[in-house]
């Protein structure tokens, strides 16, 4: 394979195929989020539904059966911030 640099449009494959099924995880796309959610654990009846509902699979189940995001692949969308039934999850900003 060429240097990105050398490559032209005719080296690049077609688009909307995915050629190496399962690769996700070698990934890390949580670089570009803007903010992150922070877990209350006063708050948290450790349900999961958080966990449930994230589009990227980037919350985990702690050793304690609490959750927390994986901020390698955690984008901030909010959705389990909107999902959480105690409201124990909040955005906030990142920092630099």
């Amino acid at each position: 394979m060429k240097p990105v640099d050398q490559m032209t449009w005719k080296d690049l494959a077609v688009g909307c195929v995915v050629e190496n099924a399962g690769n996700a995880d070698t990934y890390k796309s949580g670089d570009w989020r803007s903010m992150r959610p922070i877990w209350d654990k006063d708050r948290c009846i450790k349900c999961g539904v958080c966990y449930i509902f994230c589009p990227d699979m980037a919350i985990k189940e702690t050793e304690d059966g609490y959750f927390e995001a994986d901020l390698f692949y955690c984008k901030g969308c909010g959705i389990c911030v909107r999902e959480c039934v105690t409201g124990a999850i909040r955005l906030v900003e990142e920092e630099e």
